[in-house]
């Protein structure tokens, strides 16, 4: 299977895993099946939207594919019937998650890589597409947003699409190149939730007295 088509079929799975996600937090809000379902869609496709738009790449990506919307509004409304197995499959979605970061991190970077980018734009379009669509989900929520904690997410991002870069600079082939990518930035965040790694934290209090 060439190497575009195995990171389409990635692609789906990674936005159908973030909807899950997003629905589960929609749940624990206690919002109607409507918002269950824009939660979904907002937060699979959020990321690659914003990336687009201050690229200037037009249509968007769900525009010219609409069959995302119901792919990703349905795999949310599905979750309402699935919920009470979730917990059984927390290890699962959480493999899922970080696939998805990895995967929409790479394909942030190729886009504006083809658009002929700087290199830090390409890294922050790949970080962009990988977090963002985190951060809607999380603000809508009236949460912190995952990003703008300790934990390794972002860090994870930016160092993928550096490696990304790093082996296209240094003539590595493009599929190779996306793979290598991919599984570093898959590696260290599974090892960061294993071990608890995390960025340090800055504390500030002022003391009024």
């Amino acid at each position: 299977m060439p190497s575009e088509q195995i990171l389409h079929v990635l692609y789906i799975v990674a936005i159908i895993a973030e909807a899950m996600t997003a629905a589960l937090a929609a749940g624990r809000r206690s919002m109607d099946w409507v918002g269950v379902a824009m939660l979904g869609s907002i937060t699979a496709l959020g990321g690659g939207s914003v990336r687009d738009v201050l690229l200037g790449r037009h249509p968007l990506t769900w525009i010219e594919h609409p069959s995302y919307l119901l792919i990703t509004s349905g795999a949310a409304l599905a979750t309402v019937f699935l919920a009470r197995y979730m917990y059984h499959l927390r290890r699962l979605f959480l493999f899922l998650d970080a696939v998805g970061l990895v995967v929409f991190t790479v394909i942030g970077c190729n886009i504006a890589s083809g658009l002929g980018m700087p290199y830090v734009i390409v890294i922050a379009s790949g970080m962009i597409s990988g977090c963002v669509g985190g951060v809607l989900r999380d603000i809508l929520c009236t949460e912190v947003p995952l990003l703008f904690r300790a934990e390794l997410y972002a860090t994870v991002s930016i160092l993928a699409g550096a490696l990304y870069i790093g082996c296209q600079h240094a003539g590595v082939p493009h599929a190779l190149a996306m793979g290598i990518a991919m599984l570093a930035g898959l590696a260290l965040r599974l090892l960061a939730l294993r071990y608890g790694w995390s960025m340090p934290k800055f504390i500030y209090t002022e003391n009024l007295h």
